[in-house]
């Protein structure tokens, strides 16, 4: 039995594809390991992430290692699949020869032939979980419509494609028969899903039909677009008890001018009229968002009117990130990179400090409080844990002391908030779930 060894990197997406991608691997009698640089694996499979410059420079920089790996004969075959490989095959074949072969993220089937592991049917719906096993991600859609200026997404992953939803369900059954308590959906846009396969918008519809298989006891919402928001959607996160309390919807901006320059397709009012339905009717949700600065043309009006916006609105949770040319998207075609670096990383560390204060703000009044928890790990003095406010990996976590009482890893407790930090909240065990 071969071993080989899965590396991903980027998003949550690719953990999806390749966690199917292992599962395949695993039928075909390897046998399989993820993430790994200490490993006598004889194969390497590394899945890229090519979306911004910093992290298509650390899917280079494992290439390079694994090649140098290969060179001193520590392995013997490497492949490289995903997002990097889709855009720049060409130029990484020529720079990096010592990789047997590159598939892009639209080619999966490509690398599964190559290390003849070619799926059958029934294995669409398998995965080999990477993360903790009581969560998992559920990759509802493929590929996005939407063409923002900034983004090559539907360029390296193309158009929007849904998956079947009795397949997402299938799929969610067997994660909640393997112990996943958690279902994190994601999609490039999560909001559009069903309209390539029924005619219309149906996550309203599969929030439903998830919250009802057994064993699944939180459903939480990622990446939903802003434009057109459908309302099924908000009146089905009100009703239904699974589904968390918390949204991930990046603006990216507030400023009329940014968001037409973007190609953002919705106004300022028609985001903050957005907002008002969202908290009208689920009052104690907590918003995520990410916003990107420097956009070519970002004045410091429009920042300042970011600035406010971030104020007004105080987002739970907020990432900001600096605009940086990708080549072929529209920004890069059309406009002219104006903003200095300097600039740039000023107002990320602007926003960044005001959101910092308006976090502890709203940690502090979470303080007294019995919330229920996950238990996601054991670090150092205490267990690590989350609220239905808070996703894994990308926001705050709950520190509880680990002297108390003895936790599970998976289950879920009462806690009683104790103490507030500015992205972490401590508390104490009440009662078991």
């Amino acid at each position: 039995m071969k071993k080989i060894n899965v590396i991903t990197l980027g998003c949550s997406k690719n953990t999806v594809d390749s966690e199917h991608f292992m599962a395949r691997l695993a039928a075909a009698g390897y046998r399989v390991v993820f993430d790994s640089d200490r490993t006598d694996a004889q194969v390497v499979v590394i899945n890229t992430c090519g979306f911004i410059g910093d992290a298509k420079q650390e899917s280079v920089d494992m290439i390079l290692r694994a090649a140098a790996a290969k060179t001193a004969g520590r392995i013997e075959r490497l492949f490289v699949i995903g997002c990097l490989s889709e855009r720049y095959a060409d130029e990484l074949r020529a720079e990096i020869p010592e990789v047997d072969d590159y598939f892009g993220a639209r080619d999966l089937e490509g690398i599964a032939h190559a290390l003849e592991a070619a799926g059958a049917p029934e294995l669409a719906t398998e995965r080999l979980l990477t993360t903790p096993r009581h969560y998992a991600y559920l990759k509802i859609s493929e590929g996005c419509n939407w063409m923002c200026g900034y983004c090559a997404i539907p360029l390296i992953r193309g158009r929007h494609i849904s998956v079947p939803m009795e397949r997402l369900e299938e799929e969610a059954r067997k994660l909640a028969a393997g112990g996943v308590r958690e279902l994190i959906v994601i999609a490039q846009d999560t909001t559009y899903y069903g309209v390539d396969l029924y005619g219309r918008r149906m996550l309203a519809e599969l929030l439903r039909r998830l919250c009802r298989i057994d064993g699944i006891e939180w459903v939480r919402l990622h990446y939903a677009y802003p434009t057109a928001f459908p309302d099924d959607v908000i009146e089905t996160m009100a009703a239904e008890p699974k589904i968390c309390k918390y949204l991930d919807i990046p603006f990216q901006h507030i400023s009329d001018a940014q968001l037409a320059a973007m190609h953002r397709r919705h106004t300022k009012a028609e985001a903050l009229a957005l907002i008002d339905r969202l908290r009208a009717a689920i009052p104690d949700l907590a918003l995520r968002t990410t916003l990107l600065v420097g956009y070519p043309g970002e004045t410091e009006a429009d920042f300042d009117e970011l600035m406010e916006f971030v104020r007004t609105v105080r987002f739970e949770r907020l990432g900001v990130f600096p605009y940086s040319e990708e080549e072929g998207t529209y920004s890069a075609r059309e406009l002219r990179d104006d903003v200095p670096d300097a600039v740039k990383q000023e107002r990320v560390e602007r926003v960044m400090a005001l959101q910092r204060e308006l976090s502890l703000e709203n940690n502090l009044r979470r303080v007294g409080r019995t919330e229920r928890i996950l238990v996601d790990s054991r670090q150092g003095d205490f267990y690590v844990g989350r609220s239905q406010y808070d996703s894994p990996e990308v926001d705050q976590e709950i520190l509880i002391p680990a002297a108390d009482r003895r936790l599970i890893r998976g289950r879920f407790y009462d806690v009683r908030i104790e103490r507030a930090a500015d992205y972490d909240l401590y508390g104490r065990t009440v009662t078991r779930r």
